[in-house]
């Protein structure tokens, strides 16, 4: 499917499309969404099977405003009008306890549902055009690198999908924050571009922050153990081993891609080089873009330089740590 600019016509055919239970690709500030209609749970259905994504891992309904969040949740706290009235428009999604007539469908068989209202242009339009909640998971198969441009969304989904809207980049790059409204305590789901600081500062209260360690129940999308992961086996490690793990896997022959932060090291016939900036953001904005780059060049292993552990990298390593595997990690015995 060849991704179509997103003019003011092409914009009214996709809420069209979306209107007759099919599927349009768009984009957000994070990254490109599968969008479907979410009061429709055979669009629904037709989005998991285009993904491959399991029928209980819940969507996040995209919304055109504030005022749409009465139209999904039972009860919407002061806590949720605080987050949205401070990151709304914006890659923030809140968990809410669901009214009864929202499908499970799209709540991968939940008594909650997730709601953001995006920050991008299209994405607004077409909400506003197509005049309901639009259940929309990252445009790629599942588990893969999330599509932060259209190109992307074609090369990954094909004809899978009935309209690819162009709006460009994304600017954040990575999935949005999510944060659980439904118990007694906010709780952070996914890290994201708006931090656990700033949620705090708003709501005055501190978050629960869970451990790294497995959810016992898939709550929100990005919570799988493997996610965000290229088809090239990848591992990450610290500046100081690199070098050594670049001459033992180069002498056996073996043809490497590096994801660099600060480390200098010249690339070379076996070696392909990509660096990375050294601000959060920017390094966001850029980082599933050259994951596809470089998974795309038929290496035998992809090596990324360990960005700092640091708070305003949360996200960021989130995701690394579940597209790559440590470096005190066996490397695959395939290679």
């Amino acid at each position: 499917m060849k991704p179509v600019v997103a003019d003011a016509d092409a914009i009214t055919h996709a809420a069209d499309l979306l209107r007759q239970g099919r599927l349009v690709a768009f984009p957000t500030e994070t990254v490109y969404g599968l969008g479907a209609d979410a009061d429709n749970p055979d669009a629904v259905a037709g989005l998991f099977k285009a993904k491959g994504r399991p029928a209980d891992h819940p969507l996040i309904v995209h919304v055109a405003n504030i005022e749409s969040l009465g139209d999904w949740a039972s009860t919407v706290p002061e806590t949720a009008l605080k987050l949205a009235d401070r990151f709304w428009p914006g890659p923030l999604a809140m968990i809410l306890n669901k009214k009864p007539e929202v499908p499970l469908a799209v709540t991968g068989g939940q008594q909650t549902v997730g709601l953001r209202m995006p920050d991008h242009p299209v994405a607004l339009a077409l909400l506003r055009s197509f005049g309901g909640g639009i259940a929309a998971p990252s445009a790629n198969r599942f588990c893969r690198i999330s599509p932060t441009q259209a190109a992307h969304v074609s090369e990954e989904l094909g004809d899978a999908v009935d309209m690819i809207l162009d709006g460009g980049a994304c600017q954040v790059g990575v999935e949005s924050t999510i944060i659980d409204l439904s118990g007694s305590k906010p709780r952070l789901l996914r890290p994201g571009h708006i931090t656990v600081q700033e949620i705090e500062a708003v709501l005055q209260t501190g978050l629960i922050v869970p451990s790294a360690s497995k959810p016992t129940e898939i709550r929100a999308p990005g919570m799988m153990d493997v996610h965000y992961a290229p088809t090239t086996p990848a591992i990450r490690c610290p500046a100081e081993q690199l070098p050594d793990k670049i001459r033992q896997l180069a002498a056996d022959g073996k043809k490497i891609g590096l994801l660099s932060y600060r480390l200098d090291i010249p690339p070379s016939g076996q070696v392909r080089v990509l660096r990375m900036p050294e601000q959060v953001g920017d390094y966001a904005q850029r980082l599933y873009a050259v994951l596809r780059e470089l998974d795309s060049m038929q290496l035998d292993l992809i090596l990324l330089e360990q960005p700092p552990q640091t708070e305003p990298w949360r996200a960021v390593n989130d995701r690394l740590g579940k597209a790559t595997a440590p470096c005190s990690r066996p490397l695959p015995t395939s290679l």
